[in-house]
């Protein structure tokens, strides 16, 4: 199986802090890679390392083994890295539609973005029906759904998920958790998902890692991963 992205030995810090102390991981192409651990363990600092975002690196990042550590945020952007940060990032002052259509922003072809639009729109109905609506004004709920468009707007290879259930109703994570695994089966975009609903993230994922303090201690396939006793009691409430 191919590898998308790889990461060796990689470290990352804020300031004097080290937050990563070398790890390597790897997204498989067209498969879902969650990240587990808990909070502080460093999987945030990770999502924004590999699209080198508030945060400095050292090690390797290769994206279909092209190097990209050295590269800026919005290079790697263009070559097809889309990042669901943490809080969302939506634009509060512009509307639904023009959050998305700042999305495609980053494409080379231009063509075909009013297609898109109608596939996000179908995935996301409750964002056709606020199309015109201020970001700001939309629910916690909403706002997620229009970042995680907004980034699939792109069309990008790999997407980097922060924590799409964070601060959501039940009802709510499940639908987007639903919408996700159509555009899994769907749309074939390799994922990096943080997620510290452990259950949800490994029946999403087809692999993977559990990082502690900046480093990973474990990872294999979710199968494997659920039947951990360590992994099934410190996380799954087993």
């Amino acid at each position: 199986m191919s590898s998308l992205l790889e990461v060796r030995g990689l470290k990352a810090s804020y300031g004097a802090t080290e937050a990563l102390h070398g790890i390597d991981l790897d997204v498989h192409e067209g498969k879902v890679t969650a990240l587990l651990g808990a909070n502080g363990a460093g999987k945030t600092t990770t999502l924004r390392a590999i699209c080198h975002f508030q945060v400095r690196t050292s090690g390797s990042i290769s994206l279909r083994g092209d190097r990209i550590e050295t590269r800026t945020t919005e290079q790697i952007a263009m070559l097809g890295v889309g990042h669901v940060p943490d809080g969302r990032g939506t634009f509060l002052g512009l509307t639904a539609e023009e959050n998305l259509r700042l999305g495609s922003h980053s494409r080379r072809n231009k063509n075909d973005i009013a297609e898109d639009l109608e596939r996000m729109y179908g995935y996301f109905p409750r964002l056709k029906e606020r199309w015109a609506q201020q970001a700001g004004t939309l629910s916690g709920g909403e706002q997620q759904m229009l970042a995680i468009a907004r980034a699939l707007m792109a069309r990008p290879s790999l997407l980097l998920l922060d924590e799409p259930s964070f601060g959501l109703a039940p009802l709510v994570v499940n639908d987007i958790f639903a919408i996700l695994r159509r555009i899994r089966d769907e749309q074939k975009v390799s994922v990096l998902l943080v997620e510290q609903n452990a259950q949800l993230a490994l029946e999403l994922a087809d692999s993977a890692y559990l990082l502690e303090t900046g480093r990973i201690v474990k990872h294999g396939s979710s199968e494997a991963m659920r039947n951990d006793d360590a992994v099934r009691r410190a996380y799954l409430g087993e």
